[in-house]
């Protein structure tokens, strides 16, 4: 199979707090395709995130990667040994009605593309872009198709909201991660469980948080590689 080319272009979303800027992800072809929401760690939009959105674009997928910390720009992004200044960023985001303004305003955008099919809508991120995922399938089922988070951290409002989850979700988790317990991710299984939703998850036992990212100290290349293939199988499963 060729190369696909890809096409990159920052873009500008509106929302009721002003202009998001975003990256947009589109490979070269005649059919409206697929598309992925692919939201940021606490960090920022980074190059490794960058790299993420290309990686899933090469697999036949527009992205569309919005940029959470608009608010605070221009001083938005953080390194990766930055923990605490991100955190802080991090949490000083409201969870309430303004992410949800600007998690519908993106899915909204990828919409009203023309190389984008509007029924095939999913959505993926990893750390505060993983509980952002969680969240997204919470209050946005009727506007996706599928979801997977990577290592989110999940408040405790979301899983009484797994409720309203009506698409498949696959979800990744590392044994070791040192800021979601492994007494959270049995509630948050016990929950899906009990609810009957249609869902996997997927604990790696030796990874720790972040460990798809080989920019971060807790990279963990088999967990990473096994996680890739996982989340391409499930997207081809239910967008091919």
């Amino acid at each position: 199979m060729p190369t696909q080319q890809i096409q990159q272009t920052e873009v500008l979303i509106p929302t009721p707090d002003g202009q998001m800027p975003a990256v947009r992800f589109v490979p070269d072809s005649p059919d409206r395709q697929p598309a992925i929401l692919l939201l940021m760690e606490a960090f920022g939009v980074t190059s490794h995130v960058r790299d993420v959105a290309s990686r899933i674009a090469h697999e036949g997928y527009v992205v569309l990667v919005p940029d959470l910390y608009y608010r605070e720009l221009p001083d938005n992004k953080f390194g990766y040994d930055e923990v605490e200044q991100a955190m802080a960023m991090m949490w000083r985001l409201d969870f309430g009605q303004p992410m949800e303004n600007d998690l519908q305003a993106a899915l909204t955008y990828l919409k009203s593309q023309p190389t984008v099919n509007p029924d095939r809508i999913g959505v993926t991120g990893f750390c505060l872009g993983g509980g952002l995922t969680f969240l997204t399938a919470c209050k946005f089922s009727n506007e996706i198709a599928a979801a997977a988070p990577f290592y989110g951290m999940v408040l405790d409002e979301w899983i009484d909201a797994v409720k309203d989850i009506t698409v498949p979700i696959m979800l990744f988790f590392g044994g070791r991660d040192p800021f979601i317990s492994s007494d959270r991710i049995q509630q948050i299984d016990a929950r899906f469980r009990e609810l009957n939703k249609d869902y996997t998850l997927k604990i790696y036992p030796d990874a720790g948080h972040g460990f798809f990212c080989n920019e971060r100290s807790g990279y963990n290349p088999s967990a990473a590689a096994d996680a890739w293939k996982r989340l391409t199988q499930f997207l081809n499963y239910h967008f091919r």
